[in-house]
């Protein structure tokens, strides 16, 4: 399956958060990451303020890099690349922390479908979440349970509009424990929507679900609206 990645970026000191998200989505996607030929699928969710995101400390991060690449062989390629390497690359610094930057290459399922990935619906918002296993559950076993039991817990969130799991890839536990164990999107019509989900019963019988599976200590969410770049069909 392509790999769906996940960068996660901070704005640079000095620069305010709306600043970061304007310069990522319109000078930096457009006139260099863009450019990269591999890409084949590129979105940018830009944070929105949201006081009920999850995890302590919250995230410094203020928005993530969705980028789709059809396998490990076009990623290498892809870091080769003049794009990448005078372009993507030597820009970073005008804009982000680069120090604070997160990588997650995931595989990704589609829980529960939703409408088209367009633009058409500027006002929808995106929460993602960051997961890690409990301690003493196997890799296989949390995958396994997060599409199953648990993914039917999720996709019963009131106002759910699109739900996406993602299990970080096994390269990242080739030396060693991945820093999470996957990523996890929920999509609802507005901000209110989504508030109104995580105030509702569901939430109590989501971190029920978690319960054993997921460690409550590295569990870090992110709400926001997105920009597609390339997309949403696959050049």
């Amino acid at each position: 399956m392509m790999i769906h990645q996940f960068i996660l970026a901070a704005p640079k000191p000095g620069m305010t958060a709306l600043e970061f998200q304007d310069y990522w989505v319109n000078v930096h996607a457009v006139k260099f990451a863009g450019r990269i030929p591999q890409i084949r699928k590129y979105l940018i969710d830009s944070r929105i303020p949201f006081d009920a995101d999850l995890g302590s400390p919250a995230l410094p991060h203020q928005g993530i890099a969705e980028i789709w690449l059809e396998n490990e062989e076009e990623q290498l390629a892809s870091l080769q690349t003049e794009e990448f390497l005078q372009g993507a690359r030597l820009d970073e610094p005008n804009w982000a922390a680069f120090w604070q930057s997160m990588v997650i290459d995931t595989t990704a399922y589609e829980i529960v479908p939703g409408p088209a990935l367009d633009e058409q619906n500027p006002g929808r918002v995106k929460l993602t979440v960051l997961l890690k296993r409990a301690p003493g559950v196997e890799l296989a076993d949390y995958r396994e349970r997060t599409l199953g039991a648990y993914a039917g817990v999720v996709a019963e969130a009131p106002g759910l509009r699109r739900y996406l799991h993602a299990h970080t890839r096994d390269g990242y536990y080739v030396f060693g424990e991945a820093s999470f164990d996957s990523v996890e999107q929920l999509w609802f019509d507005d901000e209110q929507s989504l508030r109104a989900a995580l105030s509702s019963p569901w939430f109590a019988e989501l971190k029920a679900a978690q319960e054993g599976l997921v460690d409550p200590k590295y569990v870090f969410s992110l709400a926001a609206t997105e920009s597609w770049i390339i997309g949403p069909d696959p050049r």
